[in-house]
């Protein structure tokens, strides 16, 4: 399996099989998963980033646990368009997990995602910045997954 558009992840998907959606931070991997009808995206956790070989032992035990047949990870490109660094390492990141795992990997474009999140539980949930800071990489996630899936859908 290899890299594919989100609105071809839903053909190389079995049966009740969910998606899960990946906000990676230099810090942590906020996680987000997908219902299996691909309509709702739901944070599930934050972890703390180690080495890769930590963190794919981490997302091979969620993965199981949650019968996850695809991932989709936010590439955070730069505000013009252009991938620099940070969405490299997201590139790398999934041939990483490619190389380790056979399925479908998507990319979504993550341009604002954080900022948005933040926006949402400051204003629209008033939560506390410590708080906040415990939620927004999973809620980046299901953000970032939730876009997908409407993609998908609107395909």
């Amino acid at each position: 399996m290899a890299v594919c558009k989100v609105n071809e992840l839903k053909g190389f998907l079995a049966r009740n099989q969910a998606i899960l959606g990946l906000d990676l931070g230099s810090k942590t991997i906020g996680m987000a998963l997908s219902d299996v009808g691909y309509m709702v995206a739901t944070p599930l956790a934050t972890i703390p980033r180690k080495k890769f070989s930590a963190d794919m032992a981490t997302l091979e035990v969620v993965m199981t646990k949650h019968n996850v047949g695809a991932l989709v990870i936010g590439l955070p490109v730069q505000m013009d368009g252009t991938e620099g660094p940070r969405a490299q390492a997201a590139r790398s990141f999934a041939r990483e997990v490619l190389a380790r795992r056979e399925m479908p990997v998507a990319f979504w474009d993550e341009r604002l995602s954080t900022a948005a999140v933040q926006r949402m539980l400051t204003d629209e949930m008033d939560m506390s910045r410590k708080r906040r800071a415990e939620v927004v990489d999973k809620a980046a996630a299901a953000y970032i997954l939730q876009g997908a899936l409407e993609a998908m859908r609107n395909a």
